[in-house]
């Protein structure tokens, strides 16, 4: 056996599984093949996922429940299992999903699971990068491999990595394959005030993350669709920030099933850091938030009032505009609005004139007369309407709360945002912890946020998130 392969112990992974969700599908066949200084060593082993399998997942692998029943549980095979993988590179193809149900099944144990991956996808984009398609079968027939069982059977697949592997290494040095390996895997010079064992643990996983110095103020704080690769590039060699790696002495992270939950994270972090830190406080942008309420008078006559959302609850308020950090941003916003479509000063409330006098807008030439009755104030009122309607709120479109379905690319996971009055209360993983939440009838109050406002709206209006209304439950 060629001295390359065994560099170190490696470990080529498959599993089945009931099905794709990690927080409620389970291991039922675990494939491995260990190579190392002492030669190659096949294992396999059903494992009884303590529930009933889908009739697809029986079609897909040729698994059904009668195999499973006598088969151990996850429970039982746990420290064989951990004995064969530790210590080891875990090479699997979409590496995610194998370590990534491996993780969960420990953790259900209460044992903590790291062990270095290499994802054979990856290593296949790497080094063939004028491909597109990297999935198992395709590179079956490109490399043409030998199937040796049924394919979707855990040992058959982890026999055609290994394979795989062999077949990479008689195209490529030694040195091509060990730099390729190298830069997916992810081991770069560490600070060592940072246990390394935290790198284990970054997911591959959209979501947000945050460093901290060792007073325990943060350093950083960024949204990311990769946190793991993210975190990584700040310490490789060409891209090394020294002054901040030497500051790091934490990193916390909140990982998410796709885009919608990462920005979500990323304010709940930021609103985490804002209210833990030496002097806890809300956020000041939220403290004075208020907008523009369009009152009507006489023959259409509207005039602008501002409401603050300590007052008013801005997702139900009917008529308005604009969310502004205090008034003095929202009286500036209107003052720009109105010389910008020629509305009177007076009308609107940005001055005082006595009865019959001109605004210092129409001395100026920048409004039409309303304040002297050159324009009629139905008129003027239409014209405000008009300028106005682009920064009209979305009043909330649902008799209650919604969970909002995300799930990630892979189909491993899905995030369940429970969301009410554009206010995001909680996001869970399975549907027990939804029940567990609306059963209890108190998520805390929050306050209505811009930011989560126009995260929610664009969600809702992009069409790829699931959408289950909720029944009502007081918050």
């Amino acid at each position: 056996m060629n001295a390359v392969f065994v560099a170190e112990p490696l470990v080529f992974v498959d599993l089945e599984t009931s099905g794709a969700n990690l927080a409620n599908d389970r291991i039922i066949e675990v494939g491995l093949i260990e190579v190392d200084a002492n030669g190659v060593r096949e294992w396999s082993v059903l494992v009884n996922p303590e529930t009933s399998i889908s009739a697809f997942i029986t079609r897909l692998t040729g698994i059904d429940d009668a195999m499973l029943g006598d088969a151990p549980t996850f429970r039982q095979l746990a420290p064989v299992l951990l004995e064969k993988l530790r210590g080891r590179l875990l090479i699997a193809h979409n590496a995610r999903f194998d370590y990534g149900f491996l993780r969960c099944e420990f953790k259900r144990l209460g044992l903590e699971f790291r062990v270095p991956t290499l994802c054979t996808v990856k290593l296949s984009r790497k080094l063939f990068p004028e491909h597109h398609r990297h999935n198992l079968d395709t590179l079956v027939v490109r490399h043409g491999l030998k199937v040796d069982g049924n394919r979707h059977r855990a040992l058959a697949d982890a026999r055609l990595l290994w394979e795989l592997w062999q077949c990479w290494h008689q195209q490529f040095t030694g040195d091509v394959m060990r730099d390729a390996a190298a830069a997916i895997v992810g081991r770069p010079e560490l600070p060592p005030q940072i246990d390394a064992a935290v790198f284990d643990d970054l997911p591959e996983a959209a979501g947000a993350y945050a460093f901290y110095g060792g007073d325990g103020k943060p350093l950083l704080l960024r949204r990311s669709g990769n946190i793991r690769q993210q975190v990584l590039a700040h310490f490789s060699a060409t891209t090394r920030e020294t002054d901040l790696i030497r500051r790091i002495s934490r990193i916390e992270w909140r990982d998410a099933a796709g885009e919608l939950g990462a920005r979500l994270h990323e304010i709940e972090l930021n609103r985490s850091i804002a209210e833990s830190g030496p002097h806890p406080r809300s956020p000041e942008r939220l403290d004075e938030l208020c907008s523009w309420q369009l009152r009507q008078g006489e023959r259409g006559d509207f005039r602008p009032q501002v409401i603050f959302a300590d007052e008013v609850d801005l997702a139900l308020a009917d008529d308005v505009f604009g969310l502004y950090a205090n008034r003095r941003e929202a009286l500036h916003a209107l003052r720009r609005l109105a010389d910008a479509h020629g509305l009177c000063h007076q009308q609107l409330g940005l001055e005082e004139t006595a009865n019959g006098q001109p605004c210092t807008a129409y001395r100026q030439k920048k409004c039409r007369g309303a304040c002297i009755g050159r324009e009629a104030a139905a008129l003027h009122g239409t014209r405000l309407l008009t300028a106005m309607a682009k920064f009209k709120l979305k009043p909330w479109p649902y008799r209650g709360p919604i969970a909002l379905l995300e799930r990630d690319d892979f189909g491993m996971r899905e995030d369940i945002h429970l969301i009410d009055r554009w206010r995001h209360l909680a996001t869970v993983n399975s549907e027990e912890a939804l029940q567990a939440i609306l059963a209890d009838g108190n998520s805390g109050c929050r306050r209505f946020d811009p930011d989560v406002y126009r995260i929610i709206r664009r969600a809702l209006q992009a069409g790829k998130v699931g959408i289950r209304p909720l029944p009502n439950f007081s918050t």
